[in-house]
């Protein structure tokens, strides 16, 4: 498979943990050498950054502070578990990754872009994703899913206005980077699946 590193983005509720962890239980079926992961977190120091992102006892903190933290836990999270499975040949998913900054903090709490991509070129040089699949599901149907379960996060409590946002950020990113492709995931799971394994060619 041309494809090693392979990310999932989309708003909360879009499907995309559920399909990320699908794509890798497939490629374990079939032998692939394959590792799952997430952000922020994938190795201890990131998920420690993780609980200060979403810990409700916290007062809100700035954008720019999330940006910032969202980028060291990435950088210990490329660095530490990233790049050396990559290294010795294994396939990596992750579930969000630097996208999700863009979408999130720019065009959803509105921080300049340009600032994000700065720090961006700081912490990862040119490191960037083979391939990201943007699940993509109206705000209405991201809700709706996300009152079906019994504890959600502080993001997943944001209001629709702000996830409107962040899904037409979503959306203006698969429009400039031709890594990105754009899945429709207001259908069945399984159909949303085969069509991913269809695009790696699996």
């Amino acid at each position: 498979m041309k494809h090693k590193f392979i990310t999932f983005e989309g708003i909360e509720g879009s499907g995309k943990s559920t399909q990320s962890k699908m794509l890798h239980e497939f490629l374990l079926a079939k032998n692939y050498d394959a590792i799952i992961t997430r952000e922020p977190g994938g190795v201890p120091a990131a998920e420690l950054i993780r609980t200060i992102l979403l810990d409700e006892s916290i007062a809100k903190l700035a954008a720019k502070s999330e940006i910032f933290l969202n980028f060291a836990a990435r950088i210990e999270h490329v660095e530490k578990l990233i790049r050396p499975a990559l290294a010795k040949g294994k396939t990596v998913i992750s579930d969000r990754f630097f996208d999700s900054t863009f979408a999130y903090q720019g065009y959803g709490f509105g921080v300049d872009l340009a600032l994000i991509e700065k720090v961006q070129n700081i912490a990862l040089d040119n490191f960037i994703p083979d391939i990201t699949f943007l699940i993509d599901v109206p705000v209405e149907l991201a809700f709706a899913r996300i009152t079906e379960r019994s504890t959600n996060n502080r993001y997943e409590k944001l209001g629709q206005d702000f996830h409107q946002k962040t899904r037409d950020g979503f959306l203006e990113i698969a429009k400039k980077n031709k890594r990105v492709v754009l899945i429709n995931g207001n259908r069945p799971i399984g159909m949303v699946a085969q069509e991913i394994r269809s695009f790696l060619e699996l």
